[in-house]
């Protein structure tokens, strides 16, 4: 069976949208990527990255850094405080931000494949659960250096890998490139994750016929649709794909989300704003319920958004 895991988004990724992906058939989710450097100072903001989603029994948690000495201490905390809850360690190598990439993190130790061996050494020495590696085509445009960069990381102590098709110069541009985590595959003898452009089960059964991937993750295809998973699992499973939500049920489902996130994060849930977008894409009343979601700080607010979406897409309907 082909496991389909929730990707490890900044600021997508909380306990609130994992719940709701788990719901859909996500075999697993990463929490947010959490800060090694972060971590190491305490920080208690860094640390509420890793609290567990309603019903969620094992999480992923993925680590960012560039100090092998830092990220080995840290993953080794993140072991002990979590225990049982915690499935695997990934190390970030595939982060292509600018915030990130300026120290060193992220996608910048693709240009250092000997640290980035040195980082995979230390955190698989320092901890007992599997760790992985999650990185992209390359660093450069046109210069493709994921299969080499898998083979060092394979010999440093990654159980498995997640490839993203795409440069990190590239950022989020073009489309990703399948055929790079085929190369991979090849190229390695642990399970490889496919990772880039699955926007629906037909993508993901695509990916593992052109790749021969073992697992595939999911990304921004689940922003504001974790209805994607259930329709991925029966895809892959070769059943009957589940029907697409109505218009009710995707403003029923943002409701939920935002009750889930005022769980957590009390009346001031500004985060919700871009959930809300998403879940609205396309939908009669659209664009005029988005100018009102900037000015949204409370549950009470969304609320009074989505009503009136609602009543948009009843006149619509009639």
């Amino acid at each position: 069976m082909t496991c389909v895991l929730l990707a490890p988004m900044a600021g997508v990724s909380d306990i609130a949208f994992r719940a709701l992906c788990l719901e859909q058939g996500a075999d697993l989710a990463f929490c947010e990527m959490v800060s090694a450097k972060g971590l190491s100072y305490a920080n208690e903001k860094t640390r509420h990255l890793l609290a567990l989603a309603p019903g969620e029994e094992r999480v992923g948690v993925q680590l960012f850094g560039h100090e092998p000495d830092t990220m080995a201490a840290q993953a080794a905390w993140v072991e002990e405080a979590m225990g049982d809850s915690l499935a695997v360690i990934d190390i970030n190598m595939g982060c292509p931000a600018r915030k990130i990439v300026s120290k060193g993190d992220g996608s910048a130790l693709m240009k250092e494949p000997a640290l980035a061996a040195s980082i995979v050494e230390a955190v698989a020495s320092a901890v007992a659960h599997p760790v992985t590696v999650k990185f992209r085509r390359g660093w450069a445009e046109g210069k493709e250096t994921a299969p080499e960069f898998a083979r060092r990381m394979e010999a440093a102590g990654a159980v498995a890998m997640t490839v993203h098709g795409r440069y990190a110069e590239q950022l989020y541009r073009g489309c990703a490139d399948w055929g790079v985590i085929a190369r991979v595959k090849e190229a390695v003898s642990v399970p490889v994750v496919g990772n880039g452009d699955i926007r629906s089960g037909a993508d993901a059964v695509r990916m593992r016929e052109r790749t021969g991937c073992d697992a595939v993750m999911i990304a921004r295809g689940a922003e504001g649709n974790p209805w994607i998973f259930a329709q991925v699992k029966a895809a892959l499973a070769g059943e009957a794909l589940p029907g697409e939500p109505t218009a009710s049920e995707r403003i029923a489902m943002a409701r939920r989300h935002a009750r889930l996130l005022a769980q957590r994060e009390g009346r001031n849930i500004v985060r919700m704003r871009k959930h809300a977008m998403w879940y609205m894409t396309g939908l009669p009343g659209a664009s005029a319920a988005r100018g009102r979601l900037n000015y949204c700080t409370t549950l009470e607010d969304f609320d009074e958004v989505f009503d009136e979406l609602l009543e948009a897409i009843a006149d619509h309907a009639a």
